[in-house]
């Protein structure tokens, strides 16, 4: 595939490349020559996205780069309703089965600090959770397997999904789904980068790998009034200070410990001056679940916690529940096919195991629909390493690489194991 993209200057352009891992297979058809000669061009795509990261719903520049990739490489891609995704089939043998490949393509609202040439040149944007990762491994996975594709070496069709906004809520797989992006699929695959493993490791999980996680906001409202005197008003602060404390504490003993609910206020506001009681508070956070039965009952419970805390405060409780998304459950069957494609494509070292995390993921709705897994590709960099969604998190740009090794094998497995 060409590239209109340019390395921005100033920088290594990665580190060195590793060693063929000892046990792992070459790609069929030579595909290896054409791989190293596109990795200098996919870390540069990497960078380019990192400097120009894009908002979930606003990922219309970063779409348009994918489409353009995607078209350069002889593909026929086509653009979301909305024009910030992509959904692009490579189609090979015409009685063959259908496997989707997906990218979450947006980046978060924050920062970035880090002194490198790639930096995000976007004021409070940046790619904290690898997106620009994801986005790259899928273009490099396009190359390879349109390749496959012209040689009549492809054993049916392969989706490349580059989905946007999977950052918020309403989810952007959901738009995926309604624009037909899961029509005739028959297993989904994707990766998320993974600062806690080194290049060369990919995690793997047979059920829920994720939590479930939803939006949480209480708005507090009350006549307001002055310090001296709050038993003639509502004391809004009082009220807030104990939604944030009590509450969390209290709905954990509504469900099983072994549920892993977990409330987390991460704002809370109320008032503008010292003497002077608000009429107005506000707090929002996120819920997350570790099981399914518990994530059903949990809008339910967190209503009648709230209700039980704050009447006796006397403020007025407007509470907003967004549902977000249930826990990725991964299906045994595709787990099974990534496991082996990780053996070939890394050696059966680069197998991990991997927890569940509290973490969400909106690739949960695709396997609503259809059975597939995801995976975590191993990330980290030497030296302490970052967690995701921090503004300074950064990634061994080696995991590209090995990304695309993972997933064209996953890929092809994946169409063998489903004629």
């Amino acid at each position: 595939m060409t590239s209109a993209l340019t390395l921005p200057s100033g920088g290594p352009l990665a580190s060195s490349r590793p060693e063929s891992p000892t046990g792992s297979q070459p790609l069929p058809f030579e595909l290896d020559h054409l791989l190293a000669l596109r990795v200098p061009g996919l870390i540069a795509t990497r960078r380019h996205i990192h400097s120009h990261p894009e908002l979930s719903g606003e990922e219309f520049e970063t779409a348009a780069l994918v489409h353009r990739e995607l078209s350069l490489a002889g593909l026929r891609p086509r653009l979301l309703p909305k024009g910030n995704g992509v959904i692009c089939d490579i189609d090979g043998r015409p009685d063959g089965p259908v496997i989707a490949l997906r990218a979450d393509i947006d980046a978060l609202p924050l920062s970035d600090p880090k002194d490198v040439p790639y930096r995000s040149t976007v004021d409070g944007v940046c790619h904290a959770c690898g997106h620009d990762v994801h986005t790259s491994v899928m273009l490099g996975v396009g190359m390879l397997l349109a390749q496959l594709a012209d040689l009549g070496e492809l054993d049916g069709r392969v989706r490349l999904i580059f989905q946007p906004a999977e950052e918020i809520l309403p989810c952007g797989s959901l738009e995926v789904i309604e624009a037909g992006g899961l029509d005739d699929v028959v297993q989904i695959f994707a990766l998320h980068c993974d600062p806690n493993l080194p290049v060369g490791k990919v995690g793997l999980r047979v059920g829920p790998i994720t939590a479930a996680a939803d939006n949480v906001t209480v708005r507090l409202t009350g006549p307001g009034g002055h310090t001296a005197r709050p038993h003639l008003t509502v004391d809004l602060v009082d009220a807030l200070g104990r939604l944030v404390t009590e509450v969390p504490t209290l709905i954990s003993r509504r469900v099983p410990a072994n549920s892993g609910l977990l409330l987390v206020f991460g704002h809370a506001s109320a008032g503008t001056r010292y003497n002077v009681i608000p009429s107005e508070a506000c707090a929002a956070g996120t819920l997350r679940v570790m099981d399914r039965d518990t994530w059903d009952q949990a809008p339910k419970i967190v209503a009648q916690v709230v209700r039980d805390v704050l009447a006796p405060t006397g403020a007025t409780v407007d509470l907003e529940y967004l549902r977000g998304r249930p826990p990725v459950t991964n299906d045994a069957g595709a787990i099974g096919v990534f496991t082996a494609a990780t053996a070939s494509a890394l050696g059966p070292e680069g197998i991990a195991e991997t927890p569940q995390s509290m973490g969400g993921e909106d690739f949960s709705w695709y396997l609503e629909h259809v059975p597939g897994a995801l995976a975590r590709l191993g990330v980290g960099r030497s030296g302490p390493n970052v967690d995701l969604h921090r503004a300074s998190f950064d990634v061994d740009e080696r995991a590209i690489e090995a990304g695309v090794r993972l997933m064209v094998q996953t890929a092809l497995r994946a169409l063998t194991a489903a004629r």
